[in-house]
């Protein structure tokens, strides 16, 4: 039997899973759904990770819900992190996908592929669901 490596990975979501529209939230960056979703259900656990708080953050969390994603944690390492909200911390997690890299974001086919380590050539040949498109 392989064992499999899994991530935990925490995703920011305006400009990376949205178009950054804040306060409001932007239409879906093609294909981000698509891939958190596919994430998932390669085992790994998906963190919310973002400059949201308050409604604005509920609305995200909603609207992500909405389109087929519930987070393992938000805007925390675990669900039952407690913190003191008066420092500045870093969440833990082993990758952060966010737009304000360096380079800037990946397209989501991209960002799929470095995480399972498959190139695209191979992902062709199996034509897998949404990356068909890789043609």
């Amino acid at each position: 039997m392989m064992i499999k490596e899994t991530f935990t990975i925490a995703v920011d979501f305006d400009g990376t899973i949205v178009e950054d529209e804040y306060p409001r939230i932007g239409r879906p960056i093609i294909f981000a759904f698509e891939t958190l979703k596919r994430l998932q259900n390669d085992g790994h656990r998906l963190i919310l990770w973002t400059y949201r708080k308050g409604k604005a953050l509920e609305e995200a969390v909603k609207f992500c819900e909405q389109n087929g994603i519930v987070f393992y944690a938000v805007n925390r390492s675990f669900p039952e992190e407690e913190f003191d909200t008066t420092h500045s911390r870093k969440i833990n997690a082993d990758i952060f996908i966010d737009d304000r890299n360096i380079g800037g974001l990946k397209s989501w086919g991209e960002i799929y592929l470095q995480l399972v380590g498959e190139s695209s050539e191979k992902l062709k040949t199996k034509k897998k669901g949404f990356f068909s498109f890789l043609k």
